[in-house]
């Protein structure tokens, strides 16, 4: 039964980030908590990740712009490698933590977000948005910042957005594999995801110029921090007891 949840929420979470390129992602890893176990938060979400953002970037190939993936895969190498050694020190239980903290930062935080976008090398992009998505499961609106200021047309940003984001989760699954993560474990809960994300992709490219999203993106925002704030006091609950 969590297996078909799942896929519904993959399905919805992949709709949303096919419509407006970021908010996917997000979502899905503050709603993961309540289905999977600790360890299995950033290593599912991340597989999930690269169905639902290769499959929305296949349905927006003419838009990518290439002359972009060439920096931003040096920085994401560089940034597995680093934070490969970072997760080595780091307790799993505060992931959760990690990732309520981080949402709450990036949906209410002009301070937070006008520092995130600082970072407008692509080389330095690359570097952080895979290095901390390792540890807080997605870091989408680094990359949007940036292509949002070099392309006007929605379509190429959220195509080539969804190819970047795509590598960054690819370094991901493999860190984790290093770990020693077993995803056939959770086989069925996977395959059922990738094809929620497939088609919630779909859906999101034929939405796209047919919905005005500031409502749902409000609604969305306050859904996302009673998630976030679910995961900090679980966390805080775990260390107390």
């Amino acid at each position: 039964m969590d297996a078909l949840i799942l896929g519904c929420i993959s399905f919805c979470t992949s709709t949303i980030a096919g419509i407006f390129g970021v908010g996917g992602g997000l979502l899905l890893i503050a709603i993961l908590p309540s289905f999977l176990p600790i360890n299995a938060l950033i290593p599912i979400h991340g597989l999930n990740q690269v169905t639902s953002n290769l499959s929305r970037a296949y349905f927006g190939y003419k838009d990518i712009q290439y002359s972009v993936i060439p920096k931003f895969f040096v920085g994401s190498l560089l940034g597995a490698g680093l934070f490969m050694y970072l997760l080595k020190i780091i307790s799993i239980q505060y992931i959760p933590l990690c990732v309520g903290i981080y949402i709450l930062l990036s949906l209410w935080s002009q301070t937070f977000n006008d520092k995130i976008k600082k970072y407008e090398n692509y080389y330095l992009i690359g570097f952080l948005q895979t290095g901390v998505s390792t540890i807080v499961g997605t870091t989408g609106p680094l990359t949007m910042t940036k292509l949002l200021k070099e392309f006007k047309d929605k379509d190429k940003v959220i195509a080539t957005s969804a190819l970047l984001m795509s590598m960054t989760h690819i370094f991901k699954i493999i860190v984790f594999s290093y770990f020693g993560f077993v995803f056939y474990d959770y086989f069925d809960v996977i395959v059922i995801m990738i094809l929620g994300s497939i088609f919630g992709s779909y859906v999101g490219k034929k939405l796209r110029n047919k919905i005005d999203g500031q409502k749902l993106i409000y609604i969305l925002k306050i859904l996302l921090s009673t998630l976030a704030l679910k995961s900090i006091v679980s966390t805080g609950r775990l260390f107390i007891s």
